[in-house]
């Protein structure tokens, strides 16, 4: 297996069945973790990782496509994005980083609101772009939903 299948199936939980939801599990559990390693402190350390980890997987979504088609099941780095960016900006509390999952996972898995127009973009921009936008309704959700708490509870 080359570096490129490596990354892009996110060390390879790709090749597990229920792969996305997998590494998007993994990925809520990573940012657990760095929440309570003090690793997350500066408000800049998130969105910078969620940008070098869609860079990362358009970058190997090309390099991959040859090999295992468009858009394979096995690329799960765009999981991993988008469920960094739904959780963008929000306290990573146990709560949200649920609430987050499954908003992100709803998206990512129904495709609504133009999500699934992403998908035609080319090559790894349309494998990542698609969960980055998942990633962007979920976190505008949990916002709004963040919002009503604090305000009307």
């Amino acid at each position: 297996m080359n570096l490129n299948k490596i990354i892009a199936s996110w060390l390879g939980v790709g090749y597990v069945k229920g792969g996305g939801t997998v590494a998007a599990i993994i990925t809520c559990l990573l940012l657990m973790w760095a929440r309570n390693a003090y690793l997350l402190e500066q408000v800049w350390i998130l969105p910078l990782a969620a940008i070098i980890i869609t860079l990362i997987g358009i970058y190997t979504g090309d390099r991959v496509e040859a090999d295992w088609g468009k858009d394979s099941s096995r690329v799960v780095i765009d999981e991993v994005a988008g469920q960094m960016i739904a959780l963008l900006f929000v306290p990573l509390t146990n709560l949200n980083l649920l609430v987050g999952l499954i908003l992100f996972r709803f998206f990512d898995i129904l495709k609504p609101l133009g999500i699934r127009k992403m998908e035609k973009l080319p090559a790894g921009t349309g494998v990542m772009m698609d969960d980055v936008l998942a990633g962007i309704y979920a976190n505008i959700v949990l916002q709004i939903i963040l919002y009503c708490l604090r305000h009307f509870a």
